[in-house]
């Protein structure tokens, strides 16, 4: 992402300089995607991993679709229905990993695990030379944190199947995080309406694999419902909405550090909601994760400002602006 050379956001009216409204909006929106792997963990208990995957799609391909018609845009062009199905088939194998794989591990270590994406996403991006070798210092530090995070619940030992789903679920999510910045790049996109063809893209997907589902579904409670409703209405939609809505009125640099907060939030979610417990060694996993993840940050927003210096000032469309600030951290 890119800044223009008086301090403004490409496509923004507003200078660089705090806001109280859009700050509140960028903790809200991680917040929420923070909170989401315990909402997650706890509904597939309920409705199986693939109810709660189907119904989260349906829920959101919805209410996307109302706001979309309410806007008067709901027709998307055949660019968006290409581009939609093609990031709709990577989307939804990023949920499907990440969701069984905080059905299997603690909500914390889920949030904290799916951060690696911070620093493994830069790692593709080859249109801004190389990185510097401080950055790849941040990165190993995040590796070590991996470490423990994966083997120090209760003391040492072979890492979860969750965790690894976790750890394979950041992979794919960096790649699926490029192919959104590679796909988005040059096209006149409507970012609202992508996510909503993604959305129906993941609902296809799950329809037939989830059917065994549905009658759990039926039978949920109003908990079960309450979490689904908030993964699809807050944790997707609402979501979407507010970070476009907030980057576009924050400096990319606030906005990064803001959202950047996610895997704090899944921590506070997991052990104050959750009740689940950090031993020292999870404890000192999660400081050395978030360190490392704020530090290589730090480092690639630094290496990016002088190389985009050095170039014309292009203006990123919105979709990809709202992508790389999150660094692809939530993609539901």
């Amino acid at each position: 992402m890119v800044t223009a050379h008086d301090g403004r956001m490409p496509g923004s009216n507003r200078p660089d300089r705090p806001d109280r409204r859009t700050d509140l909006a960028l903790l809200l929106v991680a917040f929420v995607w923070g909170s989401s792997y315990l909402a997650a963990k706890s509904a597939a208990v309920a409705v199986t991993v693939l109810g709660v995957l189907l119904a989260r799609y349906a829920l959101s391909a919805l209410s996307g679709s109302a706001v979309l018609a309410v806007r008067r845009q709901l027709r998307p062009t055949r660019t968006e229905l290409r581009i939609g199905g093609v990031l709709g088939v990577t989307q939804a194998s990023v949920l499907i990993i990440e969701t069984y794989g905080v059905a299997h591990t603690s909500a914390a270590n889920a949030g904290l695990i799916i951060s690696l994406t911070i620093v493994l996403t830069p790692l593709l991006d080859r249109g801004r030379g190389t990185l510097p070798a401080p950055y790849f210092a941040a990165s190993g530090v995040c590796v070590l944190a991996v470490g423990l995070l994966m083997s120090g619940s209760g003391g040492f030992h072979a890492p979860s199947s969750g965790d690894l789903l976790m750890l394979a679920a950041a992979v794919v999510r960096t790649g699926h995080v490029a192919l959104v910045g590679r796909l988005t790049t040059t096209r006149d996109i409507r970012p609202l309406n992508l996510t909503v063809v993604q959305t129906y893209v993941g609902t296809a997907l799950f329809v037939i694999p989830a059917a065994y589902a549905v009658p759990k579904l039926a039978r949920a409670g109003g908990t079960a419902w309450a979490e689904l409703a908030y993964l699809a209405l807050f944790c997707s939609v609402f979501a979407f909405l507010a970070q476009t809505w907030a980057v576009r009125r924050s400096s990319t640099s606030r906005a990064s550090l803001l959202l950047g907060t996610e895997p704090v939030w899944a921590v506070v979610a997991g052990v104050a909601l959750g009740g689940e417990r950090l031993t020292l060694v999870t404890v000192f996993g999660a400081v050395l994760m978030l360190g490392g993840t704020y530090w290589g940050q730090a480092i690639e927003r630094g290496h990016r400002a002088r190389y985009d210096a050095r170039q014309p000032t292009v203006a990123e469309p919105g979709y990809r602006i709202a992508a790389n600030a999150s660094a692809g951290i939530s993609t539901g």
